[in-house]
């Protein structure tokens, strides 16, 4: 059984920040299991920042670190890893 590979990306400004991550996304499209968006929105507003988490697919450590290293280059944003061993 393989690790459960979460990368976790907090965008400040999803509207400036959507076509740079977009990229990242296609380009890994195939790595990414799992996709989730989150955000602060009520009846009255609709933040501009979010969090979106990541299952990633990977047999090593390459493709999770390239992308964690393309996600903190977009000004705005910061990733992190979270690894979960069996």
């Amino acid at each position: 059984m393989t690790d459960h590979i979460i990368i976790g990306v907090h965008v400040k400004n999803r509207t400036q920040q959507a076509i740079e991550l977009q990229k990242v996304f296609t380009e890994y499209g195939c790595s990414i299991k799992t996709r989730l968006g989150l955000h602060d929105t009520d009846e009255n507003s609709c933040s501009i920042a979010g969090i979106i988490l990541l299952e990633i697919f990977a047999k090593d450590d390459l493709i999770p670190n390239e992308m964690l290293k393309k996600f903190n280059a977009i000004d705005n944003v910061e990733a992190q890893i979270m690894r979960f061993t069996h």
